[in-house]
């Protein structure tokens, strides 16, 4: 799904990640650890583009996301993110913040299929029978995209256990309340792969669990997700495979068997010998 290849990125003379290779596939489960400014979270920005890569390439789906010419918004569309702190919108409800998304891009799509077709039945006036454009039909509204953003919202808040919180302000929610929201918001779109951003860090002890659950429901169902995080009994019980980068470089990776039973770097080993 993801070919990252030769991945560099600067910031002025700093270089924080250094020629990374890496291939994330379907249904993978890749959980990245390491100390803090390693470049953990450098490396997953970039993979959307939120940060543009200084050299190599991001082949997402056969496209190079990281050449200037590509439209990126069009292959971001299909990458899911969740943040450490959740970057909800306050002044929006619950339910606001998880339709905005998909009724925006859809709204924006209808108005650009009934452009192309008023532009392709005014030149179709002009052209020969057998050089005139087709007209796409246009199934849907305005009205029927919000009504179906909604019935979706209201079904991924269900599935959270938080339907009754849909007309309410984020601010009202307690950090794992917020995260869970954060989740399904980028779910809603329905997108191929997932990049977390240690999404538990900016949470209080006893909200992690609710948040690590649904994410562990979501590698049961199959969703390609990429987890940066600090909790290495997660990333044991959920990934299939485990990264781990010091200085930018990715110094080991392989199943979390393998990598906390038997880790082989140096590092590493140090690394682990601190946390666990």
């Amino acid at each position: 799904m993801i070919d990252v290849v030769n991945l560099e990125k600067s910031f002025g003379e700093h270089q924080v990640l250094k020629s990374i290779n890496i291939k994330i596939e379907k249904g993978d489960i890749m959980v990245i650890v390491g100390p803090s400014g390693s470049g953990k979270s450098t490396f997953l920005r970039c993979l959307n583009c939120m940060e543009d890569p200084t050299g190599g390439q991001i082949i997402f789906n056969g496209v190079d996301i990281a050449d200037m010419h590509v439209d990126i918004n069009v292959h971001r569309r299909h990458i899911g993110m969740v943040f450490q702190h959740f970057n909800l919108f306050n002044n929006k409800t619950v339910i606001q913040n998880i339709m905005l998304a998909p009724v925006y891009l859809q709204c924006k799509d209808l108005k650009s299929l009934k452009r192309k077709n008023r532009i392709n039945r005014f030149f179709n006036a002009f052209r020969k029978a057998d050089k005139k454009k087709e007209i796409t039909p246009v199934t849907v509204t305005k009205k029927k995209i919000i009504s179906d953003a909604r019935e979706n919202a209201l079904s991924l808040l269900k599935r959270i256990g938080l339907e009754d919180k849909a007309d309410v302000y984020p601010s009202t929610l307690s950090g794992g309340q917020k995260q869970r929201v954060a989740i399904v918001r980028s779910l809603a779109m329905n997108p191929e792969v997932i990049l977390f951003d240690e999404p538990t860090s900016a949470l209080d002890p006893e909200m992690v669990g609710e948040v690590l659950d649904l994410i562990k429901a979501l590698a049961k169902e199959g969703m390609t997700m990429v987890i940066v995080t600090h909790e290495m009994g997660f990333a044991r019980e959920v990934a299939n495979r485990v990264i781990f980068i010091d200085e930018g470089q990715i110094l080991e990776s392989g199943t979390p068997e393998e990598f906390f039973r038997n880790p082989q770097n140096p590092r590493l080993k140090d690394f682990l010998s601190k946390v666990l």
